[in-house]
């Protein structure tokens, strides 16, 4: 076998296998569990130089059965704050070794590459545990012990020492930060103005990784960029990309260290990672130089984090629609998702929802859809101005005459849009337009009162809205707990409330065919003149109960 990777199924580990199956070699993962297949898959990698085998490093390896390669990855370990020092020396420490003493066994080795941290070769032979931690007193023991040992059995060795590693799946570290900036959870930083908290791509990280075998040994890498803003840059780079507030103050290490972790939501072993420190980089850029590569730009690669990170809730959540991510619409921070250019339909969704309203529908349209939160609303901020002026805007770049589609609030912005500009749809669908209904059970004071809106679980949200508990109700539920959301969903409610009339009277100007859906427990009070299709047994939302035969209805027409 060409190389084998101990931690496969890790962030790292996994990534690191794609790459090398990616370059035709043949690679055998070593895990506990399977977890590495399916992932490969849907990354759509192709598996065929691929063996799976069991293994666990905490244990000798000499004897297990493991199949012999030229090189060996040692990805593994517990990457996690608020480990015991049995348990993160296990893995960090005696796992480590464990590799070492198996690869000295293998007649054909050429490398043994092991994955160390950037802040750790600097540090004592001998770690403070109750200084540093489990997690990062285990990793500055093991830096050391690996040199020692593989210079005891004259083994080929090459240490990586990457940075704050960040891309897709990446749901720990600099990413906690992240998430409650996005929470409004995050009043200010802890560390100095000088803080520097560097990251590395998890793309580069494994092409850098899967180069190193063929270089001479002997050398050890910090694998970083250097180009990384400061950790207030950072955040407030982050910040801007996502359209929230970015803290304003920093409070010093120590004075954080001395606060209560219930008033300052700060891990006690994180903090030894805010320092001013620079890192000896200069052999690593000029390997990956000499092998072509070139980390994306710092700032370019965060935002791109921060989307994935938003569409995947950190962790909680799976995309149903790519390509995603915030676009700047009419002075919006606006959160879109599909196909930008040539949409067959544009799905624009209700209150208190986002876009996910229309997963469920989505999966059965043919023809690619754009489906954005509208400003103000779900993960997109607030725009400038109105919403006629950002919906314009967001439609400029779509070069066909695409279906377009709004439930409840949205029809009143779609109608006007279709009345001004009938040569950019070919047709207008209107789900539950709410200005031709009463007011129904969907529409009660609970969703009248801010306070209680945004303390709303998905259950109870589910249960006031008439609708089972589901990925897109809870999706909805997630918003509303972010500041400002349940406040300007509440009073987009009662603008709309007051704009009924003028939306009813646009009815009689537009020009492109309308299809109206409703469902039987939630009828029009209007006649509009325009065709009515009523689903039996729906409510205010037909897309979530009865997605596929509302999916018939957008989808009679195609894009022209």
């Amino acid at each position: 076998m060409d190389a084998i990777v101990f931690g496969a199924t890790g962030f790292i580990g996994r990534s690191l296998v794609a790459e090398l199956l990616g370059r035709g070699q043949q690679v055998v993962a070593a895990v506990r569990n399977d977890t590495l297949t399916p992932w490969l898959k849907s990354q759509n990698v192709g598996i065929g130089g691929l063996t799976v085998v069991t293994a666990d490093i905490s244990r000798p390896l000499t004897g297990a059965g493991l199949p012999g390669a030229r090189d060996v990855y040692n990805t593994a370990g517990r990457y996690s704050f608020g480990l015991g020092v049995p348990e993160a020396r296990a893995a960090n420490v005696t796992g480590a070794l464990n590799v070492l003493d198996w690869a000295a066994t293998l007649p054909g080795l050429r490398r043994v590459v092991h994955i160390s941290g950037y802040r750790v070769s600097a540090s004592d032979a001998q770690p403070d545990y109750a200084r540093l931690g489990a997690y990062e007193a285990s990793k500055v023991e093991a830096d050391h012990a690996v040199r020692t040992r593989a210079a005891e059995l004259g083994l080929p060795l090459t240490i990586a020492n990457p940075s704050s590693v960040i891309g897709p799946g990446q749901y720990i570290g600099l990413a906690a930060l992240v998430k409650d900036l996005w929470h409004g959870r995050l009043p200010a930083l802890p560390g100095g103005p000088d803080v520097f908290v560097p990251i590395v791509t998890i793309d580069y990280l494994v092409g850098f990784l899967a180069e190193i075998p063929a270089a001479p040994a002997g050398e050890h890498y910090w694998v970083l960029d250097d180009t990384t803003p400061l950790l207030p840059e950072l955040i407030s780079t982050i910040a801007g990309h996502l359209g929230v507030r970015a803290p304003r103050r920093t409070i010093p290490v120590g004075l954080v260290r001395r606060l209560p972790r219930g008033l300052t939501g700060a891990d006690p072993e994180t903090l030894s990672f805010l320092s001013s420190d620079r890192y000896p980089t200069a052999s690593a850029r000029a390997f990956a130089a000499a092998a072509g590569l070139e980390p994306p730009p710092a700032v370019e690669a965060l935002r791109a984090w921060a989307d994935d990170l938003v569409a995947t809730r950190f962790g909680a959540a799976s995309p149903w629609l790519r390509p995603y991510g915030f676009r700047s619409v009419a002075g919006s921070r606006t959160w879109v998702a599909g196909e930008r250019d040539r949409p067959a339909h544009v799905l624009l969704h209700g209150l208190p929802m986002n876009a996910d309203l229309w997963a469920p529908v989505a999966a059965h349209l043919p023809g690619p859809v754009l489906a954005p939160d509208l400003p103000g609303l779900g993960r997109s901020a607030p725009a400038d101005g109105r919403t006629d002026a950002w919906l314009a805007e967001l439609l400029a770049p779509v070069r066909t005459r695409p279906t377009l589609v709004a439930h409840s609030l949205a029809c009143g912005p779609a109608l006007r849009f279709a009345v001004e500009h009938p040569e950019r749809v070919s047709r207008l669908v209107l789900v539950s337009p709410a200005f031709l209904q009463a007011p129904g059970p969907w529409l009660n004071r609970s969703l009248l009162a801010v306070p209680m809106l945004r303390r709303m679980s998905a259950a109870r949200l589910a249960a006031t809205l008439g609708l089972p508990e589901g990925p897109e109700v809870a999706s909805a539920a997630t918003d509303l707990r972010r500041p400002g959301v349940a406040r300007r969903v509440v009073a987009a409610l009662r603008a709309a409330s007051a704009a009924r009339d003028r939306s009813r009277a646009l009815l009689e100007r537009v020009s492109v065919p309308v299809q109206i859906v409703t469902g039987s427990a939630d009828p029009l009070t209007v006649d509009t003149g325009h065709p009515v299709a009523e689903i039996a047994g729906a409510g205010h939302y037909p897309q979530l109960t009865h997605p596929a035969r509302v999916a018939d209805l957008i989808g009679e027409v195609s894009v022209r």
